[in-house]
């Protein structure tokens, strides 16, 4: 049944019926940039009671208006995340991933990686699954070799998947093996046109060969941040040829080989949606692809909507955003605009960059790695500190798990949030304050109204 906002306003308070009724009441979490609270369940549950009449609350949930499934929230595992977690004690790790990857007691309930295809930015060194000295090939794929995976990235995954077994796993590569490319080059260039129908194998070789390691891909994007030339390793990938590689090789390729592995197009930032849309209008590549993946360190997340709206059918991944400290701990900006923000633009996931790294921001490549790119967690020796992007991630996989609902809820640019239905038929309710003043505000649901109040800054997740 639908319900109406249920509250109304006389000399700046909230009128509402105080009578006995005994109605539910909302358990909540906090965030403050002050770190006085960390994902801090409060003590006091916060009662709906009915209101005495409808009007306009800061906030109306809506559980019978339902939006995109939600697939997860997580973190990119990346081969330096990986040495990390290899370096920690074994009973500190599985402790640590106990705490990242299980929702029960102080986990988080991490629910969705993305891995790299062959390195990524943040690794020790590049490498592929198939690197040949200066003037070879190999288009059979002879020499490919998952070897440099099963020396960190594998053993962390079995790990993490004894814990939780259905953890979707995304995988994006950021190069093509340097003899596939136009320059020869780890960095930069484009792939050959010779070479899609054996880079269309070299993915088919890859799902396959981490499913012999135990370890499913659900889905792999075409190529990480394709007009992007400046990482090492990194590779440009522009829509038309990117199409032509979906339609013409890479779909067929997972078709023929029986792959259920998800195709994701673009996977690079909100400013291009026109380079989604461009290949999603082609019928014959369309029908190969689960979806577009964004990032969004330029652009706005509205632009996933503009794909959605003239695609609903195809699924949006949100595969990329950094969030760090930055001096401070402003945890409602990166709630808002990314955690919120995405997911209120159809956003079936968040991934946030990366999962762990050490104080100085180590690995990552030489002449364009990632200098600056701070892990969800630092781990220095034995020592683990938790920085803002667990917070951010936190407060969504720990209670709105894999199959819950986005539902409506009101769009209040001072108090941004986002609203879900779980399988178990719970609400969920993130808000964030990005004023500098406390807010004391109304939630209303189903005819009741409940009235947190937020301190300047923080981040809740409510739940009933």
């Amino acid at each position: 049944m639908k319900f109406s906002p249920v509250w109304i306003t006389v000399l700046g308070a909230s009128l509402l019926a105080t009578d006995s009724f005994a109605g539910p009441s909302a358990q909540w979490w906090l965030t403050t940039p002050d770190r006085s609270a960390l994902l801090s369940a409060q003590v006091a549950p916060l009662p709906f009671v009915p209101a005495t009449q409808t009007s306009m609350a800061a906030i109306s949930v809506d559980p019978q208006q339902h939006y995109q499934e939600i697939d997860g929230f997580g973190f990119a595992l990346t081969g330096g995340s990986a040495d990390h977690l290899l370096k920690l004690p074994a009973a500190q790790r599985r402790q640590l991933l106990e705490e990242l990857f299980s929702p029960a007691g102080n986990g988080i309930g991490v629910s969705y990686l993305r891995v790299s295809i062959g390195a990524s930015d943040l690794n020790q060194r590049v490498f592929s699954y198939d690197d040949l000295p200066a003037g070879q090939t190999d288009v059979n794929l002879e020499r490919f070799s998952l070897d440099e995976d099963i020396g960190n990235i594998v053993p962390v995954l079995r790990e993490i998947l004894a814990i939780n077994p259905r953890i979707p796993i995304l995988g994006s590569p950021w190069s093509a093996p340097a003899w596939m490319k136009t320059n020869q080059n780890v960095r930069g260039g484009k792939l050959q046109p010779a070479c899609y129908p054996v880079y269309a194998r070299y993915f088919v070789r890859y799902v396959q060969a981490m499913a012999r390691e135990g370890i499913t891909i659900d889905a792999v994007t075409v190529q990480n941040e394709p007009f992007n030339d400046l990482n090492t390793p990194s590779m440009q990938f522009f829509a038309k040829e990117e199409a032509a590689f979906i339609r013409d090789h890479l779909g067929p390729a997972f078709q023929a080989g029986g792959l259920q592995t998800k195709i994701i197009l673009y996977d690079h930032n909100c400013d291009a949606p026109e380079y989604p849309v461009a290949i999603l209008t082609d019928p014959a590549a369309r029908k190969f692809v689960a979806g577009s993946g964004f990032h969004l360190y330029a652009g706005s997340a509205s632009a996933m909507t503009v794909v959605h709206d003239r695609f609903p059918e195809q699924g949006i991944y949100f595969t990329e955003m950094m969030v760090v400290n930055d001096g401070g701990f402003a945890i409602s900006r990166p709630t808002a605009r990314i955690l919120i923000g995405v997911t209120r633009n159809w956003s079936r996931n968040v991934i946030l960059w990366n999962l762990a790294a050490d104080a100085k921001f180590q690995p990552h490549t030489d002449n364009g790695g990632c200098s600056m790119c701070q892990g969800a967690i630092t781990i220095d020796g034995d020592k683990i500190e938790r920085n803002l992007a667990y917070y951010v991630i936190g407060h969504a996989a720990k209670f709105v798990p894999p199959g819950s609902v986005r539902i409506g809820s009101t769009d209040n640019a001072a108090l941004p949030n986002v609203a879900f239905l779980t399988p178990a038929n719970r609400v969920v309710l993130i808000v964030a304050n990005v004023g500098d003043t406390p807010r004391k505000f109304d939630v209303a649901c189903a005819g009741q109204v409940m009235q947190p109040e937020l301190p300047a800054g923080a981040v809740a997740t409510f739940v009933w």
